[in-house]
């Protein structure tokens, strides 16, 4: 007799499914389309990586990381960048305490659970800094004691790209420090009826008043189920082929680095989970690898000159790399 060949998933993924279910449900009472933006915050949610979300003004960039926010129940904070921001303002800085004769330390905004960083490249450079350390570590080192981030830390990210005055541009070591740069465009016009129909209801105002629907415990248990979708040697070949073009390329002025792979596969992984998979598949790498590198490479002179978008090259890339199979 021949062995029956299986095709069902390894990994129980009922209860994920379940809640991307319930989060989607949710944001959906608030949130009028922008289903590939909400998919992607919640593949870093369950990748642990942070998020920089750039889209011009007005486009629901910061109701969205809120919203998301409040689907996980754990402490939310929100810092506004503005130029006269103090890295302390962010961090938190150690007070003299007069009756005790001692310093004590006060943690700033950045101890929480998910951080919504506004107009991040509103703030200069050197408190753009301040984030390094707290991104890639999960802690901060404040008159040479660590201090820890509670479980789990996450960056979600805001930014204008059109507007340029009194903004500062982000070093690439802070943008190589985001899984994902998620770009939000225009609704559609059945879209903006909607929000239109939800404003004159007062829906959108009522963000705060949505159920949490993951708890920290949940999550946990969702990350680990999500480190062991499988990923093929073929699909690992595939992704350090794609990243390493970039570095070859005479298009691009500045490479992905191995961090991009790493961001790529954890990326792929969790986008596997979210579609109810426990293996990669090509079309997952495909489907982040603009997202993954739009933020980490940069355009040579010549390609700039000709008007040629990052997005266009990087799928001229793609277009030129074997798909596995």
């Amino acid at each position: 007799m021949e062995e029956q060949i299986s095709f069902e998933s390894r990994i129980n993924f009922s209860a994920l499914n379940e809640k991307i279910a319930a989060i989607r449900e949710e944001t959906g009472k608030i949130i009028a389309g922008q289903r590939e933006t909400a998919d992607l915050l919640l593949t870093a949610l369950l990748a642990d990586g942070h998020v920089l979300i750039e889209g011009v003004p007005g486009v629901a960039k910061t109701l969205m990381a809120k919203v998301m926010a409040r689907m996980l129940n754990a402490r939310f904070s929100r810092i506004q960048f503005t130029p006269d921001l103090m890295p302390s303002d962010i961090l938190g800085t150690s007070v003299y305490l007069p009756a005790s004769g001692r310093f004590e330390y006060r943690q700033g905004p950045v101890f929480a659970n998910i951080v919504l960083v506004d107009e991040i490249n509103r703030a200069p450079a050197k408190t753009q800094a301040a984030l390094f350390e707290v991104m890639e570590e999960r802690q901060i080192t404040n008159d040479g004691a660590e201090y820890r981030m509670e479980y789990p830390f996450m960056v979600v990210a805001t930014q204008n790209p059109v507007e340029h005055e009194g903004t500062y541009r982000l070093p690439e070591a802070q943008l190589d420090r985001f899984l994902f740069k998620v770009r939000v465009d225009y609704p559609s016009a059945e879209e903006e009826l909607e929000v239109l129909e939800r404003h004159d209801r007062g829906a959108i105002g009522e963000w705060e008043r949505l159920r949490p629907v993951l708890g920290i415990a949940e999550l946990r248990e969702l990350r680990e189920a999500v480190k062991k979708v499988v990923v093929d040697e073929k699909i690992k070949r595939f992704i350090v082929d794609i990243v390493g073009a970039t570095r070859r390329s005479g298009w691009l002025y500045l490479g992905a680095s191995p961090r991009a792979s790493i961001a790529l596969m954890n990326g792929a992984k969790a986008y596997a989970a979210l579609q109810g998979r426990d293996f990669t598949v090509p079309e997952d790498v495909i489907y982040l690898a603009a997202p993954v590198l739009r933020h980490r490479v940069q355009l040579s002179s010549e390609k700039e000159l000709e008007g040629a978008g990052v997005e266009q090259v990087i799928g001229q890339l793609l277009s030129k790399i074997e798909i596995p199979r």
